[in-house]
């Protein structure tokens, strides 16, 4: 009898064979070097796994930073881009797009020399956050209003093997461990009127090489790199060779070696040159089937992730390398979930598509209410919101005041109940001019939901930790 394993191999080997029947025989690397029989699949899937964020990490970075062709490209290395607008209905770019906080975008390249970020003062009522990404999706560090306070300053980012006295000047020095990095600027828009203040803000986020920093002569450019072009189809079937390029700028970390190690023995690594195109039909198989395995325990990852509080999925699944600590799949779970999400000590997401009831949430069906009892707000240090979006398309709504959030900010101007309650009310057709003021208009259809908590508070009441907090937001209910 055929084990699970075989068959898939079997089915694996029958689309290749279909698929590359008329092509010449592959030359593959020596044979006596490859994994014994149904090992190689099992780097495969932990390959997949741990690779999946790099990889992704990737294709962001090529399309924001080195493809100017690519629709989605922002700025080269080393240069800051500001988004300055309000997201609504018309964005379809990236879905669940946020309308709290417009981004700044940098990608530094960490080869030659430090980068230096500044950041201006900042109203101590503005919320903002600095994310500092690397390429392995570890969140290494943070500038702004809960890390480092509004005041300005200086802030130095360093690649992996940088050592050094930290100069005059500058605050703070965060390491990447990477040679390529991201840095995430969130600045907090009030209202679609604050538009030109986000921007004065943004005005005062400076990038500079160190050497301009101190003014000093610049060291040696380094060697130009030839970036792989990616995209959706190149992803699935050129996998190990992005992450094959992608490691030659990422030196292992001690809970990297092992991994490391077992994708060296597949050609993947510094020094390797995985061809997938050359490996012998046998050998891809055992890799496609190996990768399609990782990619069903990803999934399932994300699933199970999060905790259910009164039908909102919340999770914890983005820090630092300590953080997972070798869990590549809590790592791949969160790039998959929604990549680049940030710590929970500076922001918990809640989501739902479903009613207290467990009863999927649809504007053409009910209409709901989400009542937040007497000084049970979301506890928070900066602000939270509640943002609506097409259940299916997951894109802000079109609707007649323009409105696609309820957030803290619009507190005054919102009408709580006699208890001292606060209720917002879900539904496609306005609730009348009395609540309109607390109206969050829904798609005349599926909706989904997502509440924002920035810089939560850690003291009771708290959402932290995720999952065993003291605060939970309340349920929906269909009216």
């Amino acid at each position: 009898m055929l084990t699970k394993r075989e068959l898939l191999r079997s089915a694996a080997m029958t689309a290749l064979v279909v698929t590359t029947a008329k092509s010449t025989p592959a030359i593959a690397q020596n044979k006596a070097d490859w994994p014994r029989l149904l090992e190689a699949k099992d780097i495969a899937e932990e390959g997949f796994i741990y690779g999946l964020p790099i990889m992704m990490n990737y294709a962001t970075m090529y399309e924001f930073a080195v493809d100017r062709n690519s629709g989605q490209f922002k700025a080269p290395f080393n240069q800051i881009n500001n988004l300055s607008h309000v997201a609504t209905y018309k964005d379809t770019a990236v879905i669940t797009p946020n309308s709290d906080t417009p981004y700044s975008i940098l990608w530094v390249d960490l080869r030659a020399e430090p980068m230096v970020v500044s950041v201006p003062p900042v109203d101590p009522k503005r919320y903002y956050a600095v994310q500092l990404i690397d390429g392995n999706t570890f969140n290494y560090g943070y500038i702004g209003s809960r890390a480092t306070g509004s005041e300005a300053g200086d802030y130095m980012v360093v690649g992996p093997e940088w050592k050094g006295a930290t100069p005059p000047g500058v605050k703070k020095v965060f390491q990447s461990t990477t040679q390529f990095s991201f840095v995430l600027f969130r600045t907090q828009l009030f209202d679609a009127g604050d538009i030109d203040n986000v921007m004065k803000v943004q005005a005062g986020y400076k990038a500079q090489p160190l050497s301009v920093y101190l003014k000093q002569p610049a060291p040696p450019a380094p060697p130009a790199v030839n970036f792989p072009k990616i995209d959706k189809e190149l992803a699935k079937t050129n996998f190990f060779e992005y992450l094959d390029f992608c490691l030659q700028f990422a030196p292992a970390l001690e809970s990297e070696k092992d991994i490391r190690a077992k994708l060296a023995r597949i050609g993947v690594g510094p020094g390797k040159t995985f061809s997938f195109k050359d490996l012998p039909l046998e050998h891809k198989a055992e890799i496609l089937v190996g990768m399609k395995q990782g990619e069903r325990k990803v999934d399932e990852a994300v699933a199970k992730g999060g905790v259910s509080l009164n039908g909102w999925q919340v999770h914890s699944f983005f820090g630092d390398a300590a953080f997972f600590n070798g869990d590549w799949l809590k790592r791949a779970a969160g790039a998959k979930a929604g990549i680049y999400g940030n710590d929970s000590v500076e922001a918990v997401y809640p989501l739902t598509r479903i009613d207290a009831e467990g009863k999927t949430l649809d504007g053409a069906k009910h209409n709901y209410t989400l009542t937040f009892p007497p000084d049970q707000l979301p506890p928070v240090n900066a602000f939270w919101s509640v943002t609506m979006y097409d259940g299916k398309t997951q894109l802000l709504i079109e609707n007649p005041i323009s409105r696609y959030l309820i957030n803290s900010p619009m507190l005054p101007a919102m009408k709580k109940n006699a208890d001292g309650s606060l209720t917002l009310y879900i539904q496609s057709k306005s609730p009348g001019a009395d609540k309109e003021s607390n109206w969050l208009p829904a798609p005349d259809g599926p909706i989904y939901l997502v509440m924002r908590l920035y810089w939560p508070k850690t003291e009771a009441p708290s959402i932290l930790p995720v999952g065993k907090g003291t605060w939970q937001p309340p349920g929906i209910i269909a009216a």
